[in-house]
């Protein structure tokens, strides 16, 4: 199989090198709008570059035409390449988010759904063994009745000071990935949300008319209440955990020896020795995970584990929170645009309201991705 990436940054340079080593992936080929950087990762990890992002689409490459794309470019691009794999007919994956707004986000699902391709975003907790657990034990029935979820992500430093006005704020960039797990968990759909932040940390997060810290109290359509939190100044460490409290039991994902917080109960467990530094550390499974479904969806092995409509409903959550947050209200979900759109996306069976999947086409070079892992 030949594989495509565009964007050859901190992500892009992580995807590169596990799909490099995955058995099914014959040939990889690297973009970027700086062919320089791009020529360079190829060089380091022995893959292939091409001499423009273009040249991925149209098959103008060493290695020719490629099967499916892996999209890691910066976030404003991120549309207007899923609309031009979508065009040359090929699968895609990219990282989340689609677009920043949800009117680019719609444009890109409706190219994909006019061209018949697949589209899988990047939510990659989806394939953490804590959150997978987590997802059984509560559609187990194991926790009973599902009463409260708290959800935390806190990185350890903050970005630099000119990604903020590209990142489209806390909620969208960072608190997106809770509010997946939150439907994607418990398997229930978000009715309303109440949201604040704090801006009294860098100045650049004022400079950039963000946050760097924030709250949201969210309901679901059973009535569970849940609250999520976030914060770009988290010094202990970079801290994802998510806790669920049912009538019966409850459970922790993110509470293991690498968990950045302290006790102060005498009797409490010692400080982690190698705090979690950062989110390609504490996620590095579930990123070769989420990639080598990629190659299994490609090859018509498996179900799309995490589609368009998927992400457009966590960006619908994060489009309230950030209303909420500027005045200072509840927001209902039903505010919100495309939550009703008549959008058919290829999803994991149950994974979305009422979804439908169907198998992609197989790539073009099937009959030797498998055979001849050198092709």
């Amino acid at each position: 199989m030949r594989i495509g990436l565009i964007g050859t940054g901190r992500i892009g340079t992580f995807h590169s090198a596990a799909l490099q080593r995955h058995p099914d992936v014959g040939a990889l080929v690297v973009a970027d709008a700086d062919v320089g950087r791009a020529a360079g990762l190829a060089a380091r990890i022995g893959a292939s570059s091409a001499p423009s992002v273009d040249d991925v689409f149209t098959g103008s490459t060493r290695s020719g035409a490629v099967d499916a794309v892996v999209i890691t470019a910066a976030t404003s691009a991120h549309a207007e390449l899923i609309g031009k794999a979508a065009r040359a007919g090929l699968p895609v994956f990219c990282e989340k988010p689609i677009a920043l707004d949800l009117p680019g986000t719609l444009a890109a699902l409706q190219e994909v759904e006019a061209a018949g391709t697949v589209l899988q975003l990047g939510f990659q907790r989806r394939f953490d063994a804590g959150y997978m657990a987590a997802r059984e034990a509560v559609r187990s029935g194991r926790l009973g009745r599902l009463h409260t979820v708290r959800a935390i992500t806190s990185d350890p430093a903050p970005p630099p000071a000119a990604y903020l006005p590209l990142s489209g704020g806390l909620y969208r960039d960072c608190l997106v990935h809770d509010f997946d797990m939150l439907r994607w968990v418990t398997g229930r759909e978000v009715t309303e949300v109440y949201a604040t932040g704090s801006d009294a940390g860098p100045s650049m997060f004022r400079d950039a008319g963000d946050v760097d810290t924030a709250a949201a109290v969210l309901t679901l359509d059973d009535g569970t209440l849940a609250t999520a939190t976030a914060t770009r100044v988290n010094g202990a460490g970079y801290d994802v955990r998510m806790e669920l409290a049912g009538e019966d039991d409850q459970i922790a994902v993110g509470f293991d020896d690498r968990m950045p917080l302290s006790s102060v109960e005498p009797s409490g467990p010692p400080p982690p020795e190698k705090p979690w530094p950062g989110f390609l550390e504490r996620f590095t499974p579930a990123y070769e995970a989420e990639l080598a479904a990629f190659v299994d969806v490609v090859r018509g092995e498996r179900e799309n584990p995490c589609d368009g409509r998927e992400a457009l409903q966590a960006l619908r959550i994060a489009e309230a929170c950030e209303l909420s947050r500027r005045e200072g209200r509840l927001v209902r979900m039903t505010e919100i645009a495309g939550g009703g759109e008549p959008i058919t996306f290829l999803v994991e069976p149950g994974s979305g309201p009422g979804a439908t999947p169907r198998r992609p086409a197989a790539p073009r070079h099937a009959s030797t991705a498998r055979s001849a892992p050198g092709c």
